[in-house]
């Protein structure tokens, strides 16, 4: 199938959706603006708690490659001054 006819596919998709969310389907379903609302009202929490779970792994991780950066550092310093004590 084309890649044009899949995203022409997608596009009618997503408007159904919104369709659906903003004025429901006459006759059968009400509009899903509210359920939509209580999902997001549940799932927001969640993803805030995870994106703050993410960024303090990111700034351990980064505490701790510094560490090992310095020593590393330090220890290059102490080698460079014992081989200019032998010369």
């Amino acid at each position: 199938m084309h890649p044009l006819v899949k995203a022409l596919i997608g596009v009618i998709v997503v408007l159904a959706a919104l369709y659906y969310v903003f004025a429901g389907i006459p006759g059968f379903l009400k509009p899903a603006l509210p359920d939509v609302i209580t999902v997001l009202n549940g799932a927001i929490p969640l993803f805030v708690i995870l994106l703050g779970i993410f960024i303090v792994w990111l700034e351990w991780d980064e505490w701790k490659i510094e560490k090992e950066l310095k020593k590393e550092e330090e220890k290059l310093e102490r080698e460079k001054r014992k081989s200019r004590r032998k010369k």
